[in-house]
């Protein structure tokens, strides 16, 4: 007799301000997905954090900008709590601004408040198998972000002497930006200790022992590189 193998659940945290939307996520949720367990259902309040340190949970839906952008940082304070869990936004509306704010926050999910009940599973199974979910309506805007990302940060040259490569040169560029290791791990979709670790590379690549020095150290060779004008 073969045995029947079990889909293995999503551990999902709600925090809604509203019970009866919050009720009734719960309820969609259940009804629509076999492969995602409601460890928490909560609204806002001082003891939020620490049901959620006692959920483990693996993906936390959040049922407004407004709730996750005013007072506290609360996604940032999630993020912090449970380091491995994943964000889900219900956002209000299509607004190019918020929806950015959500993505700096450290948010991988977000549906529009119109979202059907399978648009809302399918973004919490998406993220978390490690995907990122925004609307179609917002990709031209992530476009237009990433190459104005990409046109702020100065290439360096190719003849780099200190022998970098092209992800260390683009650490780089994010470390000249201010950046620190958690957010760049979270722009790169990477592990923070994997940036911890490159930065650490870097500084023996270049001789030096902090990063304000690695910028000025990799700034100077690069200006040193480039051909003088005529």
């Amino acid at each position: 007799m073969s045995e029947v193998m079990c889909p293995t659940l999503t551990r999902v945290f709600l925090l809604a301000e509203n019970r009866l939307l919050r009720e009734a996520l719960v309820r969609i949720l259940t009804k629509k997905s076999h492969d995602v367990a409601i460890v928490g259902a909560v609204g806002f309040s001082p003891t939020v954090f620490d049901d959620l340190r006692a959920s483990g949970a693996e993906v936390v839906l959040l049922d407004s900008p407004q709730l996750a952008f005013h007072g506290p940082r609360l996604v940032a304070g999630i993020r912090r709590i449970l380091t491995n869990a994943r964000i889900v936004m219900i956002g209000m509306e299509h607004d190019e601004p918020t929806f950015f704010q959500a993505v700096r926050e450290g948010v991988l999910g977000y549906v529009l408040k119109d979202a059907s009940a399978l648009e809302i599973v399918s973004a919490i199974r998406a993220v978390g198998l490690g995907e990122a979910v925004c609307p179609p309506c917002f990709s031209e805007a992530i476009f237009r972000a990433a190459a104005q990302q990409f046109a702020a940060i100065p290439e360096l040259s190719a003849s780099q002497p200190h022998g970098l490569s092209r992800r260390e040169q683009q650490l780089v560029g994010l470390v000249r930006l201010g950046l620190t290791n958690k957010e760049i791990a979270t722009r790169l979709n990477l592990a923070e200790r994997t940036i911890k670790n490159h930065v650490h590379r870097i500084f023996r690549k270049v001789g030096v022992r902090d990063r304000m020095a690695m910028v000025e150290r990799c700034q100077m060779t690069s200006a040193h590189a480039m051909p003088r004008p005529d």
